[in-house]
């Protein structure tokens, strides 16, 4: 059986990586693209790599016939998902992209993001996306919020430490290198070639990221109580990839023990050899996450590093992935193409 398929959204980075995937899985089939700022063009004209695929031309959201679809994906800016979402038939199911429905609380909402939320009971209805801790109840979900892509990949590598018991919750710090398509295709002062070349830097130091938002959120769920991780971001002139570097107080053999047996039947979570650490080179344009451990000199505390493809597995792969559980497909299907090298 194929499933019909919209992309609201398609004109940005999160958009046209959704397109690649499922140009090669079998059992979807995009029937509408929406592109607001680029309606009318086609596919090939706003991205020129994906001109070999027969696609319907870009329209705007109001003009996409959803009677038939099966499934939606919103590849859409936060605030506007939200408003868009709540004038969608009520028997569409629905996989979210943006950061309008990853917080249950209305009022975290709120302080993250600046605004109130102006569709709170779709906001109680949506399931947190990350597949591999949500995946039963992503299955009979209507809505699916996916995470924010620093947010997965710092979850990957503490959160079955932090269920386990198996680290000081006290004392958690995250270092993460973000490549530049984690900001979004429009225009940016200080994402042009210029300004971000040949340079790193941190930002949102301090706090004032909106991922911790998620961090707060699902930590304190997992450990019962609040957990509030000391995080810096920092942007690095890639184009894909996310690294993160956690450093924890716990053993660090322990560790791997734990992150071995928590994705032992895992097909995208790969935990290497203990002290093999990962790199974004080689888990680009993939669906997978690399997790090591190291030990530290000083006895008694770990390095525990992630690496994934923030458009892939941070985005719109687990965008897929979800979307296969809700489609009652296998989970892995579209998902399997191995990283690009070099």
């Amino acid at each position: 059986m194929t499933h019909k398929i919209a992309i609201l959204g398609a004109s940005g980075y999160t958009g046209a990586e959704l397109v690649r995937l499922i140009s090669g899985h079998p059992s979807l089939d995009i029937v509408a693209l929406s592109g607001n700022s680029k309606a009318g063009q086609s596919m090939a004209q706003v991205f020129p790599h994906l001109r070999h695929l027969d696609l319907p031309v870009l329209t705007r959201i109001e003009d996409v016939d959803f009677s038939g679809i099966d499934l939606a994906f919103c590849a859409l800016p936060h605030k506007t998902s939200q408003e868009v979402i709540s004038k969608l038939p009520k028997t569409l199911k629905i996989v979210d992209l943006s950061a309008d429905f990853r917080l249950r609380d209305p009022a975290a909402y709120e302080k993250w993001y600046g605004n109130p939320h102006t569709a709170v009971d779709l906001q109680a209805e949506a399931v947190y996306g990350l597949t591999e801790f949500y995946r039963d109840d992503i299955k009979s979900a209507r809505l699916v919020a996916g995470t924010g892509c620093n947010a997965a990949t710092g979850q990957f590598a503490l959160r079955p430490l932090i269920a386990a018991g198996a680290i000081d919750l006290d004392d958690i710090i995250m270092d993460l290198a973000c490549a530049v398509s984690g900001a979004g295709r429009s225009l940016k002062e200080n994402l042009l070639h210029a300004e971000l070349s040949e340079g790193a830097h941190a930002y949102a130091v301090g706090g004032t990221h909106r991922h911790l938002g998620e961090f707060d959120q699902e930590f304190s769920l997992v450990a019962g109580r609040p957990v509030e991780v000391q995080f810096t971001p920092h942007l690095i002139p890639a184009n894909r990839g996310i690294l993160a570097t956690n450093y924890v107080k716990g053993d660090a053999q322990a560790l791997h023990s734990v992150l071995e047996h928590a994705y032992a039947d895992e097909p995208f979570i790969k935990v290497l050899p203990f002290g093999e650490h990962p790199s974004i080179r080689h888990i680009r344009g993939s669906n997978f996450c690399h997790v090591g451990v190291v030990a530290d000199r000083r006895a008694g505390r770990a390095i525990v590093i992630a690496a994934l493809d923030n458009l892939t597995k941070g985005s719109s792969g687990q965008a897929l992935q979800n979307a296969n559980l809700m489609l009652n497909l296998p989970e892995t299907e579209g998902l399997m193409m191995a990283p690009l090298f070099p």
